[in-house]
């Protein structure tokens, strides 16, 4: 049996419902009223073999709340005078959210419109476009509003989230909606309040205009004739905010970037060298040290497509930089110490250098084995001191 059925006729209406298009047509009628929906009949065979069958389908459909039904009186060769659904229609939006047990969404989003058109207008393409969205958001349309409402009074303020000073509205809070405040805040804000330069949601402070947490650099001096502290003895552990690491102006023989904190913590001694804690994708506050540009920079990563992502980033700051121990050699001699990738990197790199792209291509593609990866701290230590004295004799 084909003939479509209540549940049927409800399913067309959620999909309307799911593509926001009902939340719209309360205050922006995009469907044509009074709506058709599609509707199946029973074929003349029907009604001879299965007329039990039609007639309940029928009244199935005319007990239906809220849906008005089009009948077509026939005369049947077997079954005489009978009257049939022929169309199936919703009269309003009204009728259409009551079909689907949607009323008080409807009534809740279109109290959301109104209290945006008349607070904040700007935000009206935004609730067009999403409707489902807000109606997920209206336990905190309030404190949203107002989030947005002290901005346009303070705008790029110069403080710390903590000092958002809103009812109701705490640091945590603008944190866990960074992401629906940065589309209302780009609607609302005139331009010269949002720096375009800073994207994503990570980046939510410094593009309207807050005190961020500030970028720490870690790094350990690997030449006790580095005096960098009063009374400095040993390789010391030293963390710094990026401006004040940048200010350091060092005159470096060598630089050793690594991402495990193993490997940082046990790197040997090297004359005019420090190694820092890696960043991993995170390279803006290496960059401020243009200092870095006249060191030699030496990058250890893990040998998969990750390792080769974040070396060719690196690049893009520091382009002399050169890969330490991920090299075909490396991966080769540990092969006992394999592991797998769960996600490899997909797209191209364009700052490898040929070796580096030949091995990058390889894990990409799965040449090796599937999924290859080998992790830095998995190289054996005595890998390491060779390296370094290549390095040192160089």
């Amino acid at each position: 049996m084909n003939w479509t059925t209540p549940a049927d006729l409800r399913a067309q209406v959620e999909r309307l419902w799911t593509r926001g298009e009902l939340l719209r047509a309360l205050v922006a009628p995009g469907e044509p009223w009074p709506l058709r929906l599609s509707l199946k009949t029973p074929a003349s065979s029907d009604l001879t073999e299965r007329f039990e069958a039609v007639r309940k389908w029928a009244a199935d459909l005319a007990a239906m709340p809220h849906l008005r039904i089009e009948w077509r009186e026939i005369q049947h060769r077997v079954q005489g005078r009978q009257r049939l659904p022929e169309q199936a229609w919703l009269d309003d939006t009204a009728a259409a959210l009551a079909l689907i047990a949607k009323r008080r969404e409807g009534q809740t989003w279109l109290s959301l419109w109104q209290t945006a058109a008349a607070e904040l207008p700007a935000l009206s393409p935004w609730l067009l476009r999403k409707p489902l969205a807000a109606l997920e958001l209206a336990e905190r349309w309030p404190q949203l509003l107002a989030v947005v409402q002290w901005l346009i009074a303070h705008p790029r303020p110069a403080v710390y989230l903590r000092q958002v000073d809103v009812a109701g509205v705490d640091s945590k809070f603008v944190e866990a909606h960074r992401g629906v405040l940065t589309e209302w805040l780009d609607l609302a804000l005139p331009a010269s309040a949002i720096d375009p330069s800073a994207t994503g949601i990570a980046q939510f402070a410094r593009r309207y205009g807050f005190r961020d947490k500030p970028q720490r650099i870690r790094f350990r001096v690997l030449d006790a004739g580095l005096q960098l502290l009063p009374g400095q003895t040993g390789s010391p552990d030293i963390t710094l905010d990026a401006g004040s690491f940048a200010a350091l102006n060092l005159d470096l023989n060598a630089v050793f970037i690594t991402e495990n904190e193993t490997n940082f913590l046990a790197f040997p001694p090297h004359t005019g060298a420090i190694v820092i804690f890696g960043a991993g994708y995170g390279w803006d506050a290496l960059a401020r040290a243009t200092w870095l540009a006249r060191c030699a920079i030496h990058y250890w990563g893990d040998i998969d497509t990750h390792g080769f992502a974040i070396l060719d980033q690196l690049r893009a700051h520091f382009p002399h930089a050169r890969s330490l121990l991920m090299d075909r050699a490396t991966l080769l001699a540990h092969a006992p110490h394999w592991g797998s990738e769960p996600e490899p990197v997909h797209h191209a790199l364009q700052r490898l250098d040929a070796d580096e792209q030949a091995l990058f291509q390889d894990l990409q593609q799965h040449r090796i084995r599937e999924r290859l990866r080998m992790e830095q701290e998995r190289v054996a230590y005595s890998h390491l001191l060779q390296a370094l004295a290549q390095i040192t004799h160089k």
